[in-house]
């Protein structure tokens, strides 16, 4: 691919999201019963991919119930984007039975890498923000819609350290990886509000510094705290904890700029029982009929169009 030129990608699939403009879930196995017996108005269910790439089991079992009654997105976190190394490509093959069969209103992926060599390491590590990077960024991304024939959404990350080899900015570069490729932005707003305490930047610039037109879903999550060897506070990107209210304001300052967008929120460690987390839910839903309410208010009536 070109640097210079637009990515083939631009032209495959739909949409790279069609989630409800409403709040969701992460689907876990503590909740299957309850879902489907007391069946909650909620925007959607959020699954992991890699927790379903066998052929069966109970995990499809209850999925396949629930797909037939909410909406679903499927979040990635095992292709290794950022790797400097070719995509896995039955890791690739195993996505694609996964989509076909569920056929999701979204799919999306992480901007950092997880392998090296054969080996696997389970976490999402950032990588350096420079031309080699993006080059390969976009290559993979293009792979990857090619592939499944749709488009993505692409995370941003949480970040504990920089690169001196960085020659952009997070906002330039993931600008520039969506310019190329077509791809949609997931955009999480607890990854920007960590990143920016641990390196010392402005939230709400770092926000307004992303590519917001092109974000397909939002992600909201809790965040532990420790200190680094400073003393200074170091978030780490938890999943384990309620939504802090830093980041509930960051997210209502982020939905003024995006308008109403599907929101997740995100719990994968000591995940509370079912009625706890769709209250949680219900905060980012309530912002969500704010937002549209207040959108009403301000938007002329036909009647006073026709009259002006």
């Amino acid at each position: 691919m070109s640097l210079l030129s637009p990515s083939p990608a631009h032209t495959v699939g739909a949409a790279a999201s069609t989630l409800p403009p409403r709040a969701g879930v992460g689907l876990k196995p503590e909740h299957f019963q309850e879902i489907l017996a007391t069946r909650p108005d909620i925007g959607f269910f959020e699954v992991h991919a890699e927790n379903y790439l066998v052929p069966g089991g109970p995990f499809h079992h209850y999925l396949g119930l629930i797909r037939q009654r909410y909406p679903l997105s499927i979040h990635g976190v095992g292709l290794s984007i950022g790797a400097d190394a070719p995509l896995d490509l039955q890791h690739l093959n195993a996505l694609q039975r996964l989509l076909d069969k569920y056929q999701p209103q979204s799919f999306s992926e992480h901007l950092a890498w997880s392998t090296h060599g054969p080996t696997f390491l389970n976490d999402l590590l950032p990588l350096p923000y420079n031309t080699a990077s993006l080059q390969r960024v976009c290559d993979h991304i293009d792979q990857v819609q090619t592939h499944l024939q749709r488009r993505m959404l692409l995370e941003n990350p949480a970040s504990y350290v920089e690169f001196t080899a960085s020659t952009w900015d997070e906002g330039a570069f993931i600008s520039e990886v969506l310019r190329r490729t077509g791809c949609g932005l997931l955009l999480d707003v607890n990854n920007v509000f960590v990143s920016c305490v641990n390196h010392h930047r402005d939230a709400q610039a770092s926000i307004r510094a992303l590519p917001l037109h092109a974000v397909g879903e939002i992600h909201l999550a809790g965040f532990a705290e420790q200190l680094d060897a400073n003393g200074d506070p170091l978030l780490i990107d938890s999943h384990g904890a309620p939504v802090a209210q830093a980041v509930w304001d960051l997210y209502a300052f982020t939905l003024a700029l995006t308008g109403g967008q599907p929101t997740l929120l995100e719990r994968d460690n000591d995940i509370p029982a079912w009625p706890v987390l769709l209250a949680e839910a219900s905060l980012a839903e309530r912002h969500l009929r704010a937002l549209a309410a207040a959108q009403t208010l301000v938007r002329p009536r036909v009647s006073d169009a026709v009259a002006a």
